[in-house]
């Protein structure tokens, strides 16, 4: 795939600004700010790359296509780095943009290994951070005669991609934005550095135009910065960080004087130290696969504020126009909840404590409600409220066994927002959003969540001597009344009753309208409208596996949103979807007009281990075990879990593999986790014991 940067180069290029050929090596100050702003790389990301250790707070991402993506610093929450990109040169006026042609991802550590290829040349390189410093390290090993390897190095310090400044300083290329700054430093050292302007006078544009790097400017002012360095043929890169020039050039040289190996043997020891930590992977499951999903939830956590556990280290699609980074780079309530219980399955009950920890004592608001998304730092972003979002940190605190007093003033604030909240003259159950988060309504996925937490919240009640009479009667109320708001007997799909997506106003015999979000269809009966979600209900054991609405849903479910592919048989998310890439597999944008179809949303992996947990429930261990097979096979470079699956549509991209949503997603390798424990003992594992026993035994 060409990138609008690359695309750009060409351009540049082919109109004339590359120096004539043989001419002076062009210096001095850049010519051409501010440059183009790029958005961030493709989000099916193939490997995610930060130590185990809180001091070294840098994460670098491993792209599909080749090289390294976003490079986050100093926080999880947003990059510090666009990309780093190896290009090849011939010698003979040619050079190429090097392209993966495998990704090898170590089985104990979050280490990652990339092979290229060209005509006559061979490049190999590996990734780590610094376990003791805010360094990225990169091993690269180029064979072939008569080739030249060049690094270009695109910086977007302080999460903004558009106010670096570069400079040469020594054998270092220096890039700052504010307070914080980045060095690139090399051994052997760089042979000749470049700092110029995207798509205008950067080191791709002028090795593209005729292989050579003639262009070495000592100096680019605040703009679209991209740094090139020519390199040795067998090199180690360091990439250091700090709040200033002399921070990030010292920390990167330290930890090139360490060298490449003795940093890879320390990164090694201390993922290999947490995994021992762990219950070892229950034979349900792909070892290997197992061990990176472990790696990658806990790499999802911030190092600075402990907790808080981000969705993916991804932009995908117009997301990444953002800037600062978007959404995929927060901290959401259900999210960390999926996360959580996952780390408890494992084995990583501190992690799911600290999780908790964040959840209450962080992002919470005063009112007992949680924010729909916030910072690393507990900031709220997004204004929506998800009535299933204040709910589940109550289930988590149950299932922790957190019935101390501090706890309990947290999970009474958060029932009582619950039982108590009202807007635009509906009242709770009803939620502003559900957890797909573009329709308001009665869902049966949030009311089950809703359900579950009131009486998780009764059972913390007692044990404070506390009275949750009143949150018991309301979960009651409302499980007897799940059905009459969420149930259709007269839709179109089934002759019996069957669940719905949501209802707006409560009666899901009513042909009532909405538009669908997301470019889908504009006035849909919402009787149409159907979502594997209302298995929360089986899940959290507000209703039993058998109820034979539910079984007549899914055959509802089956028929309108299965998809059949190579890998297994997978499930969109939900009517009409218009969450994913266009028809033809571009980008997903903002604004698209409804009833459009630009986009359509493709099959989610999670999806599968939430029937995985139905069939465990409905006694079929085999069910749930070919589910978890079914997630295995989704999994693309690097044992990368995604958002999405590719359906039927476009023909050009295989069925049942990544598409370029985010990946890896937190939430799909947590659902991998906790099926295989569920799988291995036969049960569900994180349904609340309290819930089951009320409403099922």
């Amino acid at each position: 795939m060409a990138y609008p940067w690359m695309v750009a180069a060409l351009l540049a290029a082919t109109a004339g600004l590359a120096p004539v050929s043989g001419g002076a090596p062009q210096s001095g100050a850049a010519p051409g700010a501010p440059g183009a702003d790029e958005q961030y790389l493709p989000a099916d990301k193939a490997g995610l790359v930060t130590s185990r250790t809180t001091t070294s707070k840098v994460w670098a991402t491993v792209q599909r296509e080749g090289g390294l993506g976003e490079i986050f610093h100093p926080t999880i929450g947003g990059p510090s780095a666009r990309a780093l990109r190896f290009v090849v040169a011939d010698r003979h006026g040619h050079a190429t943009v090097a392209r993966a042609s495998q990704t090898f991802a170590d089985d104990r550590s979050l280490s990652f290994r990339q092979t290229f290829a060209g005509p006559g040349w061979r490049l190999a390189a590996s990734y780590v951070t610094d376990p003791s410093r805010d360094t990225v390290l990169v091993d690269l090993s180029l064979s072939g005669h008569g080739h030249d390897l060049f690094a270009v190095y695109d910086p977007a310090l302080g999460n903004s991609r558009g106010g670096d400044a570069g400079s040469t300083s020594g054998n270092a290329l220096i890039a700052s934005d504010g307070g914080v700054s980045s060095a690139l430093v090399a051994s052997p050292p760089i042979r000749a550095a470049s700092s110029g302007f995207a798509g205008v006078s950067d080191g791709l544009t002028d090795l593209l135009a005729d292989g050579r790097m003639d262009w070495r400017y000592s100096s680019a002012t605040a703009g679209s910065l991209v740094q090139t360095a020519a390199l040795a043929p067998r090199s180690t890169l360091a990439l250091g960080f700090g709040p200033a020039a002399e921070n990030a050039k010292t920390t990167a040289t330290f930890s090139l004087r360490r060298g490449f190996g003795r940093v890879l043997h320390d990164f090694s020891y201390g993922w290999e130290h947490y995994l021992a930590g762990l219950r070892q992977p229950p034979s349900s499951a792909s070892a290997s696969l197992y061990r990176t999903s472990a790696m990658v939830l806990a790499a999802s956590e911030d190092k600075t504020h402990p907790g808080a556990y981000v969705a993916a280290p991804a932009s995908p699609w117009a997301f990444g126009r953002d800037d600062p980074s978007g959404p995929y780079h927060l901290v959401w309530s259900r999210d960390l909840y999926q996360i959580a219980t996952a780390l408890i399955a494992a084995g990583d009950r501190a992690g799911a404590t600290r999780a908790l920890d964040f959840l209450l004592g962080v992002q919470q608001k005063p009112d007992g409600s949680f924010p729909q998304n916030s910072q690393v730092d507990g900031t709220p972003v997004w204004g929506g409220l998800q009535l299933d979002e204040v709910a589940l940190p109550i289930v988590l605190a149950y299932q922790l066994g957190r019935t101390d007093a501090a706890t309990w003033e947290h999970v009474r604030r958060a029932a009582d927002f619950l039982v108590g909240f009202t807007q635009d003259g509906f009242a709770a159950p009803w939620s502003p959003q559900e957890r797909w988060e573009n329709q308001s309504g009665y869902s049966p996925a949030t009311i089950a969540a809703e359900i579950a937490g009131l009486v998780c919240a009764a059972s913390l009640a007692e044990a404070n001597g506390a009275d949750g009479s009143r949150y018991l009667a309301v979960a009651d109320e409302w499980r007897a009344k799940v059905k009459q708001w969420t149930v259709t007997s007269s839709g179109p799909y089934a002759s019996k009753p069957y669940f719905l997506r949501l209802t707006k106003d409560g009666n899901p015999n009513a042909g009532t309208t909405y538009n669908i979000g997301d470019s889908g269809p504009a006035n849909v009966d919402q009787r149409r409208v159907v979502d594997p979600s209302f298995l929360e209900l089986v899940r959290l054991g507000v209703l039993p596996a058998n109820d034979p609405d539910v079984r007549t849903t899914l055959s509802v479910i089956d028929a309108q949103l299965g998809v059949s592919t190579p890998n297994g048989f997978f499930w969109h998310r939900a009517s009409f979807d218009g969450y994913g890439e266009k028809a033809d597999g571009s980008a997903w944008d903002y604004g698209l007009p409804d009833g459009s179809l630009i986009t359509r949303g493709r099959a989610w992996p999670l999806l599968n281990g939430e029937r995985g947990e139905y069939l465990l429930a409905l006694g079929s261990r085999s069910g749930a075990h070919a589910q978890l097979a079914t997630i295995a096979r989704a999994a693309g470079p690097g044992r990368m879990l995604p958002e999405q699956v590719w359906d039927q549509y476009p023909p050009a991209f295989a069925p049942g593999t990544p598409t370029f949503s985010a990946t890896p997603l937190a939430w799909t390798h947590a659902q991998y986790i906790r099926l295989a424990w569920n799988v291995q003992q036969g049960r569900v594992t994180e349904q609340p014991a309290v819930v089951a026993a009320r409403y099922l035994r």
